[in-house]
């Protein structure tokens, strides 16, 4: 109810993709999906009612494929991934004239590293491992510097692309502090004008949680 995904049929594929757009539902303007797996009818349906511009999967469904090429009446962005292609090892930019390489980051992120513990508490849980493993996997791919909280399986706030990491800290716990109180009742209790747009709601619901709306716009919504 929370994710405006309610009686909707969710795959494992689909249910991955509702929650990892949960992380952050506001960042959705002009966003583009990469899925691992082949997507199936049910992701694409929730696709169909996201704001999205594009998609990148190593492969499609036939039915998932027409209904993400009716998206955006047509305009879509569908890419199909190859799996057999292999990255070079060294990577290159151009600044301003510069030329810049270094080793790509093949890092692989698994239970391994989490081999030596360092806090006091050297006993981890099974689903705390996979929290962490989720975690690095999330914040590898993710603009540096970064911080990432992630719980049940799934990122519920990542801070980005800070000079300091403190500040991605305090950015990222904000997130999730935000995706907490959106399970609040008085939050989901929240009543629209007909005709409010799924994505208009989402973002309304974040901006009432953290204060960010006035009562003009409160009285829109």
């Amino acid at each position: 109810e929370v994710y405006e995904v309610k009686g909707k049929p969710l795959s494992e594929v689909a249910t991955a993709y509702v929650r990892a757009r949960n992380a952050d539902p506001m960042c959705s303007f002009g966003d583009f999906v990469a899925i691992s797996h082949k997507v199936d009818v049910a992701t694409a349906n929730i696709l169909k009612i996201e704001v999205s511009d594009g998609i990148i999967a190593p492969g499609f469904e036939p039915e998932a494929l027409e209904i993400l090429k009716a998206k955006k009446g047509g305009k879509f962005i569908v890419l199909q991934a190859d799996n057999d292609f292999e990255f070079p090892e060294m990577e290159y930019r151009m600044v301003g004239g510069l030329g810049f390489m270094q080793k790509r980051n093949d890092k692989i992120c698994d239970a391994s590293l989490l081999a030596k513990v360092v806090t006091a508490k050297k006993e981890l849980s099974e689903q705390a491992k996979l929290d962490m493993v989720l975690g690095m996997i999330a914040i590898k791919y993710t603009q540096s510097n970064s911080v990432g909280y992630s719980k049940d399986g799934m990122m519920i706030g990542i801070g980005a692309g800070q000079q300091s990491r403190v500040d991605c800290v305090k950015l990222a716990g904000r997130k999730v502090a935000t995706w907490h109180l959106r399970f609040h009742p008085k939050v989901m209790a929240l009543k629209f004008r007909e005709g409010v747009k799924r994505q208009d709601r989402v973002n309304a619901r974040v901006r009432y949680i953290e204060g960010d709306m006035d009562e003009a716009e409160l009285q829109q919504w």
